[in-house]
């Protein structure tokens, strides 16, 4: 079956850290470009993170730059979301996808998304 899985979301309190995993099963991340995007309540999704499989280039949105960092383990079809400093605005479904453009780009085609996953900042 060919799919994007995320996990690690949750619960968090204000200042506290969460690690994002996304693993694909089905097919290789072999030449494509790996975005995180958010949709918080009310608000459109956007793109937070990406990094490339051919160079490991990486970009991060303005207001998580510092505080998340995107990383691959390649050899497990899997990259990572390590977020710190969490903060009530972080609180979003965070999805992954699978595709082609640097940065992240909502209205692009992605070939692949998962299916989100919750994560709360909320003291």
């Amino acid at each position: 079956q060919v799919q994007l899985v995320e996990s690690g979301g949750g619960l968090v309190q204000p200042g506290g850290s969460l690690r994002l995993s996304c693993a694909a099963s089905g097919f290789s991340l072999d030449y494509y470009v790996i975005a995180w995007f958010r949709q918080g309540p009310g608000k459109e999704r956007e793109g937070v993170a990406c990094i490339s499989n051919t160079d490991d280039s990486t970009y991060y949105l303005h207001s998580v730059k510092d505080r998340f960092i995107i990383s691959p383990d390649w050899t497990k079809n899997t990259v990572f979301l390590d977020m710190t400093s969490l903060k009530p605005e972080d609180t979003a479904v965070y999805y992954c996808a699978a595709g082609h453009f640097i940065p992240p780009d909502i209205r692009r085609d992605y070939d692949y998304w998962g299916q989100g996953i919750q994560v709360t900042v909320s003291s």
